[in-house]
């Protein structure tokens, strides 16, 4: 595994989100992308880092960023999550794991004693440019948001 790092041009994607509708990067041009990527919905984890970004949403949308998580989960089952956690951003469905292998968060994991292959959670965000300005890799699901916040507020002209 070998994550993107701040100055990297950010890899180009098109993805289906959680109603199947497929999204670009295209379609951010111009403005900055908080891009999470996660290891399952519904999972607790998963589930406390979403709302945590679902509730500070008008805040982040001060700093004019977006918000964007990719899963490997299917479209309908990240559907299932943006409705009954009410999430008010948009979650890409990677099913094939290109564009974490892209970002560089996809390789080796260890849970209870079992390696397998899944997505790391790791979090980029994406300049105006393009260009990966920030890469969150230390935090815990609880103080992700808080960690982005306090980036933005203190790297950001107002």
């Amino acid at each position: 595994m070998n994550p993107l790092n701040a100055g990297d041009e950010a890899p180009p994607f098109s993805l289906p989100d959680q109603d199947g509708e497929e999204i670009s990067s295209k379609d951010y041009k111009g403005q900055r992308i908080l891009i999470y990527f996660y290891p399952k919905a519904m999972t607790p984890g998963c589930t406390v880092q979403a709302c945590n970004l679902r509730d500070n949403f008008d805040e982040l949308k001060k700093y004019d960023v977006a918000i964007i998580g990719i899963s490997t989960d299917k479209p309908e089952k990240l559907s299932r999550f943006a409705e009954k956690e009410l999430l008010n951003f948009t979650l890409l469905s990677d099913e094939d794991h290109q564009i974490a292998q892209k970002f560089g968060v996809w390789g080796e994991k260890e849970f209870m004693g079992k390696t397998y292959d899944g997505i790391h959670r790791i979090s980029f965000l994406i300049g105006k440019d393009g260009k990966v300005e920030r890469v969150f890799d230390d935090f815990k699901t609880s103080n992700h948001h808080e960690i982005v916040l306090n980036y933005l507020k203190s790297h950001t002209n107002k």
